[in-house]
């Protein structure tokens, strides 16, 4: 009986459209493919997870040191969970790009990839020139430092790569954002690489550095947001009109304490900093 039933199974299986068998070692190799990618599948979506978190701490702290005193206690604690926020968002959508253009296969896809982790780049060297600048304040000499000069290069050297593969690839967007990173790289390396042209440098450097990260976290809430205002995810309006607003507004903040400093004592690294606006403390304003 048992080499009939034998012989039985086996013609059972080499007729077409009854389903092979799989044997023991190629199925606890399917087993194990499959349990990796529902892990890689959780873990992205953990990362995913704080991504959000990060860049909600962000957007809901980063009005706050706009409109408190500069240095004072309000100022100084939100900007933290600011700077918190974004090192956040910036870490994580590294993470998440590596892991779209390695696993999902669609072109847009690995395009898309490439795009953030080029403005992963953009928003953390944003935010370290930020604080660096002010851990910096006393330097009246140029400065080599790895991290200053490397994240600039970085950012200025991935910012040219990204306008390579926009020109080549026709998307617009990538050659217009390839402008924001080439600014911003130049910029900071010229700030790090030369002497201090002004007393408060870091002053300027930390403001403008902080407030292009705002920028970069308003931009982010818009796209996500865009299709609830009906308006497409890749509209060219989403993604430039905050630089486009911040940029000038940046210029004008900018302008505007220069005029204060030039026409109050000028406050020393260590020293009380203007309230929201603009003003000096009395006690210090006496000094002069």
């Amino acid at each position: 009986m048992y080499p009939a039933a034998r012989g039985h199974c086996m013609s059972a299986r080499s007729r077409p459209g009854v389903p092979k068998v799989m044997e023991r070692k190629g199925d606890l190799r399917h087993m194990r493919v499959a349990g990796r990618a529902r892990t890689i599948g959780s873990m992205l979506k953990t990362i995913l997870y704080l991504h959000i978190a990060g860049g909600s701490a962000a957007l809901l702290s980063m009005i706050i040191p706009m409109l408190t005193r500069k240095g004072g206690p309000s100022h100084r604690r939100s900007g933290w969970v600011f700077v918190g926020g974004m090192t956040i968002v910036s870490t994580t959508a590294l993470a998440l790009s590596v892991a779209r253009y390695l696993f999902d296969p669609r072109p847009e896809a690995k395009a898309f990839a490439l795009f953030l982790f080029y403005i992963a780049i953009l928003t953390g060297a944003g935010v370290s020139s930020g604080i660096r600048a002010l851990r910096t304040k006393d330097r009246t000499v140029a400065r080599s430092h790895a991290w200053d000069i490397g994240l600039a290069a970085l950012l200025t050297l991935t910012a040219l790569a990204m306008a390579a593969y926009g020109i080549r690839t026709g998307r617009v967007l990538f050659v217009g954002f390839s402008v924001i990173g080439l600014v911003n790289g130049a910029q900071g390396l010229k700030y790090w690489l030369r002497p201090p042209a002004h007393p408060m440098h870091w002053w300027f450097q930390h403001m403008s550095s902080m407030l292009g990260s705002c920028i970069a976290a308003t931009t982010a809430f818009l796209v996500v947001n865009a299709p609830q205002a009906g308006l497409s995810r890749l509209s060219l309006i989403v993604w430039f009109a905050p630089s486009v607003i911040g940029a000038p507004a940046i210029a004008i903040w900018t302008a505007y304490y220069k005029r204060r400093f030039a026409s109050s004592a000028m406050p020393t690294p260590h020293s009380p900093m203007p309230n929201a606006q603009g003003s000096m403390p009395k006690a210090q304003t006496a000094r002069g």
